[in-house]
């Protein structure tokens, strides 16, 4: 079945189990099959994580969590995810909660508090970043509702994206099992490639906010408004031909270092985001955000999932990088 189609079976999440069940049924139709990033089909999985960001964000989140961790653990050649398990992806670092490991024998001992753990509830594993016994991080799989881990309530008291239950665990004594080595996790190409599909995700929920637009402007076309459609159109269309290139070139050079590649993305998608708040906000009127659920739910929604971004701090890890490139980069 198309992933379309079958997430319109789907309509509204009243908490996180309800996301944790569409998950589920995502999965039993093999619809979390991504093509892993620089497969040669890295827009395919940019289109679908786009799909479901534009169906409701807050599944996207634990869509996207799980679908990367099944992409990271094919890539550090990790063992096979068991049958039917739905994995979240962990790797928040607050200076407030940080996971500890320790050897013993071939597991790891867990210990510490994961903070903004998403879908907790209802993922049957964890993969998470943790920091061995020589600082070095590692990353750790966790099968939940083992001995030693308890998913808390606390760390999560969020308006936008309330649903996806993204609260701390508390590890004490728990088994893990070290995926890669120490440091893999950010060295692997993988890592800047996944900064794009998120990307992906804030593309997908503008995209149908831009359609909401466009909907109403093709009933009753009134100048200011059409005004803020073509705004969106063009905004769109510049993030849609970034999407489509940075695919390309990861397809082209899976190996590579993509860091430069997916903040430049990232930077690009973040800027359509709000221009197309601002302008689908300013055109609709107070109809939608009080009449239509769904896009009620996205606008609440989008500006906490794209904080993801690091706003000027990663627009200035960018600057860094490119101040020492010689002149003419921008070229055509």
């Amino acid at each position: 079945m198309a992933l379309h189609g079958f997430l319109q079976g789907f309509r509204g999440y009243a908490d996180t189990h309800a996301l944790g069940n569409a998950l589920r049924a995502l999965q039993e139709e093999g619809l979390d099959r991504l093509p892993l990033p620089g497969s040669g089909q890295t827009l395919e999985r940019f289109s679908r994580l786009a799909q479901v960001a534009g169906h409701d964000l807050r599944l996207c989140k634990l869509f996207e969590g799980h679908t990367d961790a099944l992409a990271i653990i094919a890539e550090l050649q990790g063992s096979l995810p068991p049958e039917g398990s739905l994995w979240g992806m962990w790797a928040a670092e607050p200076p407030t909660a940080k996971v500890r490991v320790r050897q013993d024998g071939h597991r790891l001992i867990v210990d510490g508090r994961k903070a903004w753990c998403s879908g907790a509830a209802v993922v049957s594993h964890g993969l998470l970043t943790a920091w061995d016994e020589e600082d070095r991080q590692q990353l750790v799989a966790v099968e939940m509702g083992r001995p030693g881990i308890t998913v808390t309530n606390e760390g999560w008291d969020a308006v936008g994206m309330a649903a996806t239950g993204s609260v701390e665990i508390l590890f004490d004594g728990a088994r893990g099992i070290a995926v890669g080595g120490p440091g893999d996790y950010l060295a692997r190409p993988g890592f800047w490639q996944g900064g794009i599909g998120i990307a992906a995700c804030w593309y997908g929920a503008a995209q149908r906010l831009g359609e909401a637009l466009r909907a109403q402007c093709s009933q009753r076309p009134e100048p200011h408004a059409l005004a803020h459609l073509g705004a969106v159109d063009s905004a769109l269309n510049a993030a849609a031909c970034v999407l489509r290139a940075s695919a390309e070139q990861v397809d082209r050079e899976p190996k590579a270092d993509a860091r430069q590649l997916a903040q430049q993305t990232r930077a690009c998608i973040e800027d359509t985001v709000e221009q197309v708040i601002h302008h689908v906000g300013r055109a609709v009127g107070a109809g939608p955000y009080c009449k239509d659920p769904h896009f009620a739910q996205l606008m609440a929604d989008l500006p906490v999932y794209v904080r993801q971004s690091h706003a000027e701090r990663d627009l200035a890890a960018l600057g860094e990088r490119v101040a020492g490139e010689p002149t003419g980069r921008w070229q055509l």
